[in-house]
């Protein structure tokens, strides 16, 4: 076993056990599962009752994914651990809203000329947004706004 074998088991164990902590005081969910792949750990919530542990916007579990990447930070500083805390596949459902988002903005864009704002997001969705289309050519991105209502705009590219 290498060191880093050590860390991210390490890291792992923190993240199980905060994902069971938080899960066990919302009532949600009956197993977490932690899958680990190079430097990336998932931490799966599964059950009937996922939706508490997901909360209202996703609000919860962007707070406890930001708590588990702060578990990661604690046991190797300065290190390139990903973490990534899922519920009930709401995070592949996530995705699927913001790429759909994501394409009707810049369809949006390149036909009204116009700047097109999206709902305020959190860091990582703008992220993921902005990743999208980035390759589009026909599109930029830009965030505006201060937490919590920062929020991407999506502009049709000047020629």
């Amino acid at each position: 076993m290498t060191a880093a074998d050590g860390v991210g088991d390490q890291i792992a164990s923190g993240v199980a056990a905060l994902v069971a902590r938080v899960a066990a005081a919302l009532d949600a969910g009956d197993e977490v599962e932690v899958t680990r792949e190079g430097e990336r750990i998932t931490a799966t919530l599964h059950g009937d009752r996922v939706a508490p542990f997901i909360g209202r916007h996703g609000h919860v579990i962007d707070a406890v994914q930001h708590l588990a990447t702060r578990v990661a930070a604690k046991h190797a500083p300065g290190g390139d651990w990903v973490v990534t805390v899922d519920a009930g596949e709401y995070r592949n459902r996530r995705a699927g809203i913001l790429d759909r988002v994501a394409d009707e903005a810049a369809e949006r864009a390149i036909r009204t000329e116009a700047q097109v704002p999206l709902d305020p997001m959190t860091a990582s969705e703008r992220r993921y947004v902005h990743e999208r289309l980035r390759d589009r050519g026909d599109v930029s991105t830009h965030s505006e706004g201060d937490e919590p209502e920062r929020r991407l705009v999506v502009s049709r590219r000047s020629s």
